[in-house]
């Protein structure tokens, strides 16, 4: 999978990005990467995992656990 990285301005209305990113055709998926606030990352995370389960979406919540432990795992064996 490939990604674009998009830098914006503290002005810019990340959400009307986000939204108008996603009606291009080939566009999967957006999400907004605060690299300045972890902690709103962290809180995505969990967002994102409450409704998985609320979705019963149980296969894509394994794999994005199993994804986050064999990259954690390759770092502590560097």
């Amino acid at each position: 999978m490939k990604y674009l990285k998009i830098n914006i301005e503290e002005k810019a209305d990340i959400e009307v990005l986000k939204n108008t990113v996603l009606q291009l055709k080939g566009v999967s998926s957006a999400e907004i990467i605060d690299d300045e606030n972890p902690e709103s990352e962290l809180k995505k995370a969990f967002a994102k995992t409450k409704e998985q389960l609320k979705k019963g979406d149980y296969e894509t919540l394994v794999n994005d656990i199993f994804d986050i432990l064999t990259k954690n795992n390759s770092k502590n064996n560097k």
